[in-house]
């Protein structure tokens, strides 16, 4: 039998979103498997924390004073935390769950060197960033180049992932795995599955968005395309909170559209809404794998997304079970709302694409990655301890 692994997850906080959502599910899937799993919190509070599973948490201890400073200082205090920890604590692996986290572990090679555990991080955001200017481009290159002799994995969420992973990052074919993003668990799935899909409303469709309200989402796009396209009729209710939601509530009323336009903030689960609502909406300018558009494929429901990431075409199967424009382009988002109206989809073909994200499968691969890594790491140790070892018997022969 194998010896269970002692995993450390590092984590800003509780604060809503996908990628922690994702970590957290992994994370107990592993503990339920037997491994001991410790998250490591940058900050123990959070809007998410009374849905948190049941896990091992350590964090710092901090007076309530400086919680907002840890807050603004979320990446240098996250090192720390999970400096002291990996001090203090014997780990076989550190899994990253995002690109985000991928300085956290850079700052730990380099400040434990060869003393630091294993690292495997999930790549979870797109790699080419039309957002950002030349020269930022070419520094977040050199930092992704960066990034592929660092990490002892890299896993990718989908195929074209792992060719962008592979140009982008110039890691070795065996440092890159692919490992679908775990969003829905087998229950959560067969729930989906069970929503009746039926023929939107002549008289009007119910439109379906949801993510944080922030820059990359480009929901400013979204509002301005439903202005233009849609029927007076239709709705658009929106799921999710963040940093533009003044603005952007403000934009639908300078748009005259905010009787038709809900902005429903933070929800625990967009379940219901993906039964009350006849089709999803994405306007992203970049994405990893958005989550909520498996989740809307599970529940059998067209969708209309931006090509936000290099696995969207084979997420809507190249048209069957959604329509994809261009980044960036209102017209063409404008010209997908009108055409959703006739798009009936194959909400068949679109459960069976969900299925490929399921919890339990993924949670069970990334355990054998982690123990190849382990098993890796631990033939290097013995391999570098063996050199060192004949290195003075040769010097003692060359100087006899």
């Amino acid at each position: 039998m194998q010896e269970p692994l002692r995993i450390a997850i590092p984590i800003h906080s509780f604060e809503p979103g996908g990628v922690e959502r994702v970590a957290l599910g992994l994370a107990a899937q592993w503990r339920e498997a037997g491994h001991e799993v410790t998250v490591v919190l940058g900050r123990p509070g959070g809007a998410g924390l009374c849905s948190a599973p049941a896990l091992d948490y350590w964090s710092l201890p901090t007076r309530p004073r400086f919680q907002q400073a840890t807050a603004s200082w979320r990446t240098p205090w996250m090192v720390h935390t999970l400096y002291s920890f990996l001090i203090e604590n014997r780990v076989d692996v550190v899994f990253c769950p995002g690109n985000t986290y991928a300085v956290i572990g850079a700052a730990m090679k380099l400040l434990m060197g060869h003393h630091a555990p294993p690292m495997l991080l999930k790549i979870s955001n797109a790699l080419h960033r039309p957002d950002m200017s030349g020269a930022m481009r070419r520094g977040y290159g050199a930092w992704l180049r960066a990034q592929g002799g660092l990490f002892d994995s890299l896993v990718a969420l989908s195929e074209p992932m792992r060719r962008e992973v592979r140009e982008c990052m110039l890691a070795q074919p065996r440092q890159v795995e692919v490992i679908a993003n775990p969003i829905l668990n087998r229950r959560r799935l067969i729930q989906l599955g069970r929503i009746e899909r039926r023929a939107p409303s002549a008289w009007g469709m119910r439109y379906l968005a949801a993510g944080r309200l922030a820059p990359q989402k480009n929901f400013a796009l979204m509002l301005r395309a439903f202005a233009a396209g849609a029927r007076a009729g239709d709705r658009l209710t929106i799921a999710g909170d963040g940093p533009e939601r003044g603005p952007l509530e403000a934009l639908a009323g300078s748009l005259g559209i905010a009787g038709q336009v809900a902005f429903l903030g933070h929800v625990a689960t967009i379940d219901p809404l993906l039964a009350e609502h006849d089709a999803l909406l994405l306007s992203s300018d970049y994405e990893g794998l958005p989550g909520v558009v498996v989740e809307a494929l599970a529940a059998g429901m067209p969708i209309l997304a931006t090509d936000c990431c290099v696995s969207m075409a084979s997420l809507l199967d190249h048209g069957r079970t959604g329509l994809m424009v261009p980044v960036r382009c209102q017209d063409g988002f404008a010209q997908g709302i009108a055409a959703l109206r006739d798009l009936r989809g194959d909400p068949t073909r679109a459960r069976a694409v969900a299925a490929h994200y399921e919890l339990e499968g993924a949670a069970r691969r990334y355990l054998d990655l982690m123990r190849a890594v382990v098993s890796r790491r631990e033939a290097e140790r013995r391999r570098d301890l063996a050199l060192s070892t004949l290195a003075p018997c040769r010097s003692l022969r060359r100087s006899q």
